[in-house]
């Protein structure tokens, strides 16, 4: 850990949340939160405390027979997934692998020194993992979340953000968590939005080895970070596009998430790229004027009551939210931009 690491502040704690205090007020504050011993109940935590064997056994417990997705890596990346220096392509290789083999693998090297690093991530729990949800159900309410496991050796995952919001809990090995408020976008020099490594754009900087030369704005950037150390047993709570940087240590770590809140269909960042094809590249007085516009339907305090004027039945796509008003804007979109 570098010493900007080292000396960041802290993301704040708490011990034994209960369903309504998470609901009014960690989620309304958006801000993170580390939930110290959050499922330090759960059988799996159990079986990750006696180690990378029982860990293994465990989890093949759940096996549903499909093939997970892994990214592996040499091992002279140090876990560190990542583009190519000249951003041509990936520092890794994908591969689908079946839970047993990839259990095998991480259990054979366990006591290597320098072992590729593999990373299987995403792997939904009611699909690839039956019964994991019934046996290690979480004790907060997430709407619609599907867990997600992702299992691996020591790995690092370059900062980056998610669209919905997040509960990561640590079964076995520690995670460390490096944060940035979503504001920090500027000072930690996205990579490419179209071509990324998996899903979210990431932040071209080496958290472990930060060139302030290449990067200067990034020391805005460390004086804003919060970091958060997480042992088997603790979560964390990541509010919707608030940066992360994540490190996994330990031979067979193994991470269980609950994204919710995420609308695919309605991404704010599929907007955000439509936007510099409509809209970034106009002349200034132009642009000016349909910030004016963002302003008004969007960001603005009165954008809620913009279409107040109009008669209900004639407010279309700028009625108050609702599914047939989601419709309403979809086929509308899908109309406009068969057009283009």
């Amino acid at each position: 850990m570098n010493s900007a690491i080292a000396a960041a502040a802290r993301v704040a704690e708490l011990h034994d949340v209960t369903p309504e205090r998470f609901a009014a007020e960690v989620v309304p504050a958006y801000r993170p939160v580390v939930l110290r011993g959050l499922v330090r109940h759960w059988p799996a935590v159990a079986a990750g405390l006696g180690g990378v064997a029982a860990m293994a056994a465990y989890l093949r417990r759940f096996d549903g027979g499909r093939p997970a997705n892994v990214m592996v890596a040499a091992p002279d990346e140090r876990g560190r997934f990542f583009y190519t220096p000249d951003l041509s392509g990936f520092n890794f290789t994908r591969a689908q692998i079946l839970l047993p083999i990839l259990l095998d693998q991480l259990v054979a090297q366990a006591d290597d020194p320098a072992p590729p690093a593999l990373y299987a991530g995403a792997a939904t729990a009611p699909d690839t993992f039956p019964g994991w949800v019934e046996a290690n159900p979480l004790p907060l309410a997430t709407p619609d979340a599907v867990p997600r496991l992702w299992i691996g050796n020591a790995s690092r995952v370059s900062t980056h953000y998610d669209v919905s919001s997040n509960i990561a809990a640590v079964v076995a090995g520690r995670r460390r968590f490096v944060l940035f408020p979503p504001d920090q976008g500027p000072n930690l020099y996205v990579g490419p939005l179209d071509r990324t490594i998996a899903g979210q754009p990431t932040s071209m900087v080496d958290l472990e080895a930060p060139d302030l030369a290449r990067y200067p704005r990034f020391a805005a950037a460390q004086a804003a970070m919060q970091v958060a150390d997480l042992a088997p047993g603790d979560a964390i709570f990541v509010p919707s596009l608030w940066w992360h940087d994540v490190t996994a240590t330990g031979p067979l770590n193994l991470l269980v998430n609950y994204w919710w809140g995420q609308q695919a269909a309605a991404s704010p960042f599929a907007a955000l790229i439509h936007a510099l094809l409509a809209v970034r590249d106009l002349p200034p007085g132009e642009r000016e004027a349909v910030r004016g516009w963002f302003d008004q339907y969007v960001f603005g305090g009165d954008a809620a009551s913009a279409a107040d004027h109009l008669p209900p039945a004639a407010r279309g796509v700028l009625d108050t939210p609702s599914r047939e008003r989601s419709e309403l804007i979809r086929g509308y979109l899908m109309r406009a931009l068969g057009r283009a």
